[in-house]
């Protein structure tokens, strides 16, 4: 998870002032006991400053005995194990009751036969994006074990700089594209993704494999069993080079024995949480990655590093044998070097899984060959006259396709009150590193990270959390009505809170490099870290968005606009 540079960030900082300012007036109340014995009026009196209440002496005194009963239950509901991958009874649908998806063909189509010859530079292959790397292998110009060693010399000159691995399986990588290799010899071609090597976010198991979560809690942690996106990546054909780098327990780009880089300005971070596989793809170290959002994970460092980033439809990737942070939030998605890339590795790791109750088997068709003049791409001019020049730039590339551009509205709620259920999720996801005091072992101990939003979490209102869950079928409601007819939505990234709620309703979202910025070296939340004023030429993405399962449409218009920007292929100076 991240926190996005402009409505989210301002959110969660909102929601942590308010809380704290709430805590204060708590502590006021009474002097600071290591565990009370009972509850008191005074007690429930302090708390409602807390709860946004106000009871009078009778009402407080007449909650007691329920709220002694009910404290008993949540202790022994506290006591009780539950593991990680325990789901909660009520499991999220992004479609709406009466809904139905249009039915899709497993095919990926139209991409060009013809990859160019085979670069003399390795340097060039290495940046190369994952379809031309498989054409070349399929035409015999490149094996699999020759891309793989060269990947794995890039890591070993990289990968310490950008601090974007947190484990290389070369032993394992090198017997995997043997193997690739002589599959391909014998005929047997397992598709488009035979003999890629590829990095995996370190949320995503893989048996036998560190496990780490990024956090120092689990950093001993190894893979007891190999996740269903690895395995239909492996059956794929893709070669595993090694866990990429996340930041802890899912969020920034901190992990337990480094911060990950953006290899476009290494004195910054990457972002996060899928840090190391956008620096990863970024610096040209695999042919892609898989990472995973809760809220930006896939696109804030995407956009930070200059990679393509997609997040798909909410259930339509199976998360079996990755971390939970929020059930109903959780997707895993690629992170690569161009739209028809995301296609592929898409294709392949689609589809359900019986151990996921979240999870859908729905069909994904993407065809890059079609036409697409006349498709209806909702767009809000407010959105690019306060952004930056590559929003515009992308605009005006949509524009050149002949595309019909439809104005679009977000409606004015309390979208940041959504936030409630993602932190609520995590504290319980988490909950034993709260109450065994084992959150203080993470490196990142600012307001904002995990552990001190955990902690506060303990005290939000489980009305407060239903209704906040209510709010989130408005905004379904509202992201059906508003899709009705479009094909697709362009703006910036994070622009009319588009990012929050479409995390929360489930709707996909591409980011692409549409330009480049000068930038002040930023914080994760894209604030200056210094005061210098020196800046840095670095990569700006913008976003596209779809209706519910209709990523094939969106990218097919992403790879279109790719085409027209012409500015996907340039490197990180520091990595060429």
């Amino acid at each position: 998870m991240t926190t996005s540079p402009d409505q989210p960030r301002a959110t969660r900082r909102g929601v942590l002032a308010l809380m704290a300012g709430a805590g204060g007036a708590l502590a006021a109340c009474s002097p600071p006991q290591a565990r009370p014995e009972g509850l008191t009026a005074n007690t429930l009196s302090c708390a409602e400053t807390l709860a946004g209440v106000r009871y009078s002496p009778a009402q407080r005194q007449q909650m007691l005995s329920g709220i002694e009963a009910w404290q008993a239950r949540a202790e022994r509901l506290r006591a009780l194990d539950k593991p990680n991958a325990l789901h909660p009874g009520l499991v999220f649908n992004p479609v709406l009751p009466g809904r139905t998806m249009r039915v899709q063909d497993n095919a990926v189509t139209g991409l060009s036969a013809d990859p160019g010859p085979l670069p003399s530079d390795p340097v060039d292959i290495a940046y190369a994006p994952a379809w031309k790397l498989g054409a070349w292998m399929a035409r015999g110009a490149l094996s699999s074990a020759e891309l793989t060693e060269l990947y794995l010399a890039r890591i070993e000159a990289h990968g310490a700089a950008l601090e974007c691995f947190i484990h290389v399986s070369a032993d394992r990588a090198r017997a995997e594209a043997a193997a690739r290799d002589a599959e391909r010899a014998a005929g047997q071609v397992r598709g488009p993704l035979h003999g890629v090597p590829y990095a995996l976010k370190d949320i995503i198991d893989v048996q036998g494999l560190p496990a780490t979560w990024g956090a120092t809690v689990y950093s001993e942690r190894m893979g007891e069993e190999t996740a269903i996106v690895a395995r239909r990546l492996e059956e794929a054909g893709a070669v595993l080079l090694g866990k990429a780098s996340t930041g802890a327990i899912a969020y920034g780009d901190i992990w337990f024995d480094g911060v990950t880089r953006n290899p476009f300005n290494p004195a910054e971070g990457s972002s996060g949480s899928s840090a190391g596989p956008a620096a990863a793809v970024a610096a040209g170290l695999c042919g892609f990655a898989i990472g995973t959002e809760t809220l930006g994970s896939i696109v804030s460092p995407s956009h930070r590093c200059g990679n393509t980033g997609l997040r798909p439809t909410f259930g339509r990737v199976a998360r079996t044998g990755a971390m939970a942070l929020c059930w109903s939030l959780d997707k895993i998605g690629p992170m690569v070097r161009s739209s028809p890339d995301a296609a592929l590795v898409l294709a392949a790791i689609n589809g359900a899984d019986v151990t996921d109750p979240a999870s859908r088997d729905h069909g994904f068709e993407a065809d890059f060959a079609r036409d697409l003049s006349g498709l209806r791409l909702g767009y809000n001019a407010d959105w690019f006259e306060n952004g930056a020049d590559p929003d515009r730039a992308a605009l005006e590339a949509a524009r050149s396709l002949g595309v019909e551009l439809v104005a679009f509205e977000v409606d004015e709620r309390p979208w940041d009150a959504l936030l409630m259920q993602l932190e609520a999720e995590a504290a319980a996801a988490f909950e034993h590193l709260t109450l065994e005091g084992l959150d203080e072992r993470l490196r990142w101990q600012d307001d904002v990270a995990w552990p001190n939003t955990w902690r506060r979490t303990r005290f939000l209102s489980a009305v407060d959390l239903v209704n906040a869950d209510r709010l989130r079928r408005q905004a379904m409601e509202m992201m059906d009505a508003r899709m009705e007819g479009l094909d697709a939505v362009i703006g910036p990234n994070f622009a009319g809170s588009m990012l929050l709620i479409t995390n929360y309703t489930g709707h996909p979202q591409l980011a692409f490099r549409s330009g480049f910025i000068e930038a002040p070296t930023r914080t994760i939340f894209g604030e200056p870290a210094d005061e210098s004023g020196d800046v840095h030429r670095v990569p700006y993405a913008t976003s596209l968005w779809a209706p519910l399962y209709e990523e094939g449409v969106m990218l097919a218009l992403g790879a279109a606009i790719e085409a027209r920007l012409g500015v996907a292929d340039e490197r990180p100076p520091a990595f060429s």
